[in-house]
């Protein structure tokens, strides 16, 4: 236990693996010595990242091709993953993919989006996160945005998926916590992934300087795991940017939350 792959294998999954910071993530599981399952729409990028891990670092992976954003992706998921034992479940797949406003897409496109960034997580974290808490060890990260913190012109659904992403992930760090299960919201920034520089180039627009890079994320994200319950991107823990409070003050919040749910609730 005193080591990553003691605490957080022996396997990591990690949803949208193939290519960006999901691919960084697996990598970075990999080369703490956790076998990968790789979750993603696209089987060949899978299968060439799976590839490189089990040459470069020696583990063993699973590939699953799933589409998150359909009503049966956690039970497909889970059903593949059989008896794996699953110490870390990274949900990095979550985005904008309608790209409009509100009224001018279909709403079956907004469900979509709601089953991509918010239903299948959460079943997810409901069926691995069961698991381990019975092992009393393991760690969920949970991949954010800086929209989580209020709402955006243009981005209506998206934003509120990612708000209630925030909410249940703190509320899921409290639950955990005592059972040695680390939960960690990341708030990302602009990152620099073959998603974003696909938006940037159908609106015509150049790349933003400072991008942060896939590799700095996923250093970032295992490097806070086991602080929790929130991390933003290129801000210290008492610092108040993306959010008027700074996850130390929201962390304050939470543990006073915790002892006023334990005279109403039974823990």
């Amino acid at each position: 236990m005193t080591t990553f792959a003691g605490k957080y294998g022996p396997w990591a999954l990690i949803t949208g693996a193939s290519e960006g910071t999901g691919a960084a993530f697996s990598r970075r599981a990999a080369a703490q010595g956790l076998n990968c399952i790789l979750v993603a729409r696209r089987e060949q990028p899978l299968r060439e990242l799976a590839a490189e891990l089990q040459r470069d670092q020696g583990i063993e992976t699973l590939v699953v091709t799933a589409d998150l954003a359909a009503p049966d992706a956690a039970a497909a998921i889970i059903e593949a993953v059989g008896d794996r034992e699953v110490g870390l479940y990274i949900a990095n797949a979550g985005a904008d993919t309608v790209t409009a406003r509100f009224l001018d897409a279909p709403v079956e496109a907004w469900l979509g989006l709601m089953h991509l960034n918010v239903t299948t997580s959460l079943q997810l974290c409901h069926t691995l996160g069961g698991q381990m808490r019975e092992r009393e060890r393991g760690g969920i990260l949970l991949l954010g945005s800086g929209v989580s913190y209020g709402g955006m012109g243009g981005l209506a659904v998206y934003a509120g998926s990612k708000s209630f992403m925030l909410s249940f992930g703190e509320s899921l760090w409290s639950e955990l916590r005592p059972y040695g299960v680390d939960v960690l919201n990341f708030m990302l920034g602009r990152t620099d992934t073959p998603a974003l520089r696909e938006i940037l180039a159908r609106n015509e627009l150049p790349p933003p300087e400072g991008l942060a890079s896939p590799d700095e994320v996923a250093e970032a994200g295992f490097n806070h795991l086991a602080r929790g319950p929130i991390l933003n991107w290129g801000q210290a823990d008492d610092e108040a940017g993306m959010s008027p409070v700074s996850p130390a003050a929201r962390r304050e919040r939470m543990l006073a939350m915790e002892a006023i749910a334990r005279t109403v609730i039974k823990t």
